[in-house]
């Protein structure tokens, strides 16, 4: 199949080109979504082996994710596997994604890191626990760690949805509009790798994102 890895990032110089490098030599198409950033985040991603695309300001990891999905439909790819730029993902777990797409075939596989949360800071165990519950509710089926932006999805989801939000709840709605779609969430174990990176995510402002998103999720 074909396959490219997208990466949305946002002021992630220090960290971007590791991180590419090494999905680099896994799969050959590596997209990185530049958002706005403030630093040369794009430029290192260049350096490293990535193609960069560039928001001129800063939009939202959602708005940036779906710039890779229309690149990816537009270059007609079969599925993609998004990653985070900060190094938190390990590259070395794609192979388990494409091992489980050979079986299902279709659909959004997880990376779930809830097999292991020993080192996971507790305000990420509260946040992920109660969106993941949530949203396994609205899905009718469960979602085991809808927090995790490490994933892969096939082409044939990013045709049938249409993605409305901009942010971190971006990854709950697809979840969520793909469930009501009918394709089916599968999750694969990931290691969980925290280092001296600083989340983006704002618990209370982003928690808020989310809920807004559920409720209107009911009516869809």
């Amino acid at each position: 199949m074909k396959i490219c890895i997208i990466i949305p990032g946002y002021n992630e110089s220090k960290m971007i080109g590791q991180v590419v490098m090494k999905a680099y030599q896994i799969i050959n198409d590596v997209i990185v979504i530049d958002d706005g950033s403030k630093d040369n985040t794009a430029q290192v991603a260049q350096d490293s082996g990535a193609i960069v695309i560039k928001h001129d300001l800063n939009k939202g990891k959602g708005a940036a994710l779906k710039t890779g999905f229309d690149y990816a439909i537009k270059n007609e790819y079969d599925a993609v596997i998004t990653m985070d730029s900060d190094g938190q993902h390990d590259p070395d777990d794609i192979q388990g994604f494409i091992n489980t797409l050979d079986r299902v075939k279709s659909g959004i596989i997880i990376g779930s890191r809830m097999s292991d949360i020993s080192t996971m800071p507790a305000i990420r165990k509260f946040t992920n626990k109660l969106t993941s519950f949530l949203s396994s509710i609205v899905a009718r089926q469960k979602i085991d760690d809808s927090q995790s932006g490490y994933r892969l999805i096939t082409i044939d989801v990013l045709k049938s949805v249409k993605l409305e939000t901009d942010r971190f709840e971006t990854e709950s709605e697809i979840l969520i509009k793909a469930s009501k779609a009918g394709f089916k969430i599968s999750s694969v174990p990931i290691k969980t790798i925290y280092g001296e990176e600083k989340s983006k995510i704002n618990p209370m402002k982003d928690t808020y994102r989310f809920i807004r998103l559920f409720f209107r999720s009911l009516r869809w």
